[in-house]
């Protein structure tokens, strides 16, 4: 058993209150993502269960037992940090086997080991090379053979594809995900990046001010945020979060409550929910397109608020450009103003 579990986690350093009250479990052989903005507290937590900082107060267990004060080395796990932490002056060969040499491994284990890490990450031509010889990609490949040739069953990686190109980044991606899986690692993979937490994750953890904001599958996360925060930071480009002043609740009158200068809720709705109309629908005002290829993102001003609107192939619509726009009411999310919680009911169709 592998599974990772952190019960009532805090962390402060005087203070300042890093981490509030972290409660999970990862699951034995799945792929959980920390996921959050910068400060959010996602590498803390990540460095808690690596035993690189010690927590305040709560526990954290890895495989049934309890590790919230060893040091990293009795924790049985392996990391892979965003900048590689590869040795310069020593081989691709060299670098895999490393933690291998200093735990004293047989000789003969460690070219086994290493003749299968390389066969699996396609480094098999590349062992004489130094870093300095290779690409982003391949040191990446090389930073994951050293965890792969520890033989553990817990893997951390601290933001691992923030050095790489886009292209690249989609690639290692796949690449990482399908190593889990076969390996049937439990892994804990801190990113920032929503795009990348969504494509691999098996499950996603959202931080928000060092707090956990949201647990769930992607597809909980997309379909069912419990926060504006988590409607606003899952999906791309955001969600569109509106506060109604007049001019929206006049245009809205036949879904949200009547007239009220500080209505309890905020709008949620995603720009590829909304769609160009004919004669249904509200009026906004073009203020920008941007043409992707396969998508055209229209800025449009709605009020005195901006509002995006995603949609296939080209639009003809251009800025200034006088538009009406209309969307289903499932698709229409309301957040209370105070807590950000999503509230569970709508009225009818606003687009008879």
């Amino acid at each position: 058993m592998s599974s990772i579990i952190l019960k009532n986690i805090s962390k402060r350093w005087g203070s300042t209150q890093a981490l509030s009250d972290i409660n999970f479990q990862c699951e034995d052989g799945t792929l959980l993502v920390l996921l959050g903005p910068s400060g959010c507290g996602k590498s803390t937590t990540l460095r808690l269960i690596a035993g690189l900082e010690t927590p305040t107060s709560g526990t954290i267990e890895i495989g049934g037992k309890d590790v919230s004060n060893l040091p990293p080395v009795k924790r049985n796990i392996s990391m892979v940090f965003q900048n590689y932490a590869l040795f310069p002056h020593l081989s691709v060969a060299e670098n895999i086997v490393f933690g291998l040499k200093a735990r004293n491994i047989p000789k003969q284990e460690q070219k086994k080991r290493l003749k299968d890490a390389a066969a699996l990450l396609g480094l098999s031509t590349l062992l004489e090379r130094k870093p300095a010889q290779l690409s982003g990609g391949q040191r990446q490949r090389v930073a994951l053979g050293r965890s792969i040739v520890a033989q553990v069953s817990v893997c951390l990686m601290d933001e691992p594809l923030s050095n790489l190109d886009a292209k690249l980044r989609q690639e290692m991606r796949q690449e990482i995900r399908s190593l889990q899986q076969r390996l049937k690692m439990t892994m804990v993979y801190v990113t920032h990046d929503q795009v990348e937490a969504m494509t691999i994750a098996d499950k996603i953890i959202l931080m928000n001010s060092g707090r956990i904001e949201q647990h769930g599958t992607p597809e909980e996360l997309y379909n069912q945020p419990a926060t504006d925060f988590t409607g606003s930071f899952i999906g791309n480009p955001p969600m569109n979060i509106l506060i109604p002043d007049e001019t929206i609740l006049k245009a809205f009158s036949s879904m949200l409550s009547g007239p009220d200068s500080s209505p309890p809720y905020r709008i949620g709705i995603r720009p590829e929910n909304l769609t160009i109309s004919g004669e249904s629908g509200i009026t906004v005002q073009v203020v920008a397109t941007e043409y992707l290829g396969a998508d055209t993102l229209i800025a449009c001003r709605f009020g005195r608020q901006d509002i995006t609107v995603a949609l296939k192939g080209k639009s003809a619509a251009r800025a200034g450009d006088s538009i009406r726009i209309s969307w289903k009411p499932e698709h229409m999310y309301l957040f209370h103003t105070d807590t950000g919680k999503r509230l569970l009911e709508t009225k009818k169709d606003p687009f008879p």
